[in-house]
């Protein structure tokens, strides 16, 4: 990233920043969430939209760490939308329409003990997104795309 953002936060360019979502590694998880919301912050992003796009980061990081073993995160705002594309190369979601019902999960027991996989990723990521499209073919991943209007 180069330069101030344009005035009353337009860009001329698009900004896009990577993270690399670790897998298994809880600890790690909300990193790329926390990260962006410190960028967008620091660009005078309107904190509403801050919060919707962190709640779709946080909980794409968390499946990608539960069900992919990790995978990587690309945010690109152009000053009027927030653009997030996680992608992995897990397992893949066999019927998405079932995964995007609130409570429907495929996470382990073990999981669930350590807090995680109630079933509310896809329902929160898609009720904070403005457009949400879920790319996923079995054996070979997911990529799924956010929109955050600022």
């Amino acid at each position: 990233m180069t330069g101030a953002p344009a005035p009353e936060g337009r860009r001329s360019e698009a900004l896009k920043e990577r993270y690399i979502v670790d897998g298994d590694d809880f600890q790690a998880a909300g990193s790329a969430s926390s990260a962006m919301k410190k960028l967008l912050r620091s660009l005078g992003v309107p904190p509403e939209a801050i919060r919707r796009a962190a709640i779709c980061m946080y909980e794409g990081e968390i499946n990608m760490v539960i069900h992919a073993n990790g995978g990587e995160a690309e945010v690109a705002f152009d000053g009027e939308t927030i653009t997030m594309t996680l992608a992995d190369s897990g397992p893949g979601i066999p019927d998405p329409e079932l995964a995007l019902r609130e409570g429907w999960s495929t996470a382990t027991d073990a999981i669930r003990d350590l807090g995680f996989g109630a079933g509310m990723g896809l329902p929160n990521m898609k009720r904070n997104s403005d457009e949400m499209t879920i790319d996923s073919t079995a054996g070979q991943g997911t990529t799924i795309t956010m929109t955050v209007r600022v």
